[in-house]
């Protein structure tokens, strides 16, 4: 069996614990004598499992933590660059997100429409008069023949029935309707 370098990297651990097959052992064995930087690794990985198993590894005085990292504090000086650099990406941030949220915000949306099919109208005028039914999905001009149950209609302004989420109707308000004006 023949084994490479990448091969030799993943099972070290275990060749050092003795915890492979003897074929493989053989085979790694044979690549230490041929590999100079395989050897390397191996003596790296032993030394470094050496030294953190030793019992006698030095305890650092109380309270040495405190002191480094108060030193560290004291030989750094805070650069007003630093300062600038933060406050340009909040401020950036912070107008990113009230762009966000002013998008997502109900001045700005199309109202959900009653019907799946209507299409918002386009260039009705806002204080136009028109005619809804309570059950209804469209908008009417007050004389149109196609208001359905007109016992239950109430007149508003065509910005409130735009609002409510009315669609105009095709019939008498095709006018304002994109894609019926090219019929």
């Amino acid at each position: 069996m023949v084994v490479n370098c990448e091969q030799v990297w993943r099972e070290i651990s275990n060749y050092l614990e003795s915890d492979i097959e003897p074929n493989l052992r053989a085979a790694m064995e044979a690549h230490f004598r041929d590999c100079e930087r395989c050897r390397s690794v191996l003596e790296g990985t032993r030394n470094v499992i050496e030294l953190y198993g030793d019992e006698r590894m030095i305890d650092v005085p109380l309270g040495f933590g405190y002191r480094l990292q108060r030193r560290l504090e004291e030989s750094i000086q805070p650069t007003r660059r630093g300062f600038l650099g933060w406050m340009v990406a909040a401020a950036a941030a912070v107008v990113a997100v009230g762009s966000f949220e002013l998008a997502r915000s109900s001045a700005f949306r199309q109202p959900d429409l009653r019907s799946e099919h209507a299409q918002p109208g386009v260039g009705v005028p806002p204080e136009m008069m028109v005619v809804v039914s309570t059950d209804g999905k469209l908008f009417h001009a007050a004389a149109c023949p196609f208001i359905h149950d007109k016992a239950h209609v109430r007149s508003i302004v065509a910005r409130e029935a735009l609002k409510e989420g009315y669609a105009p109707c095709v019939r008498c308000m095709k006018k304002y309707l994109p894609l019926l004006r090219l019929s």
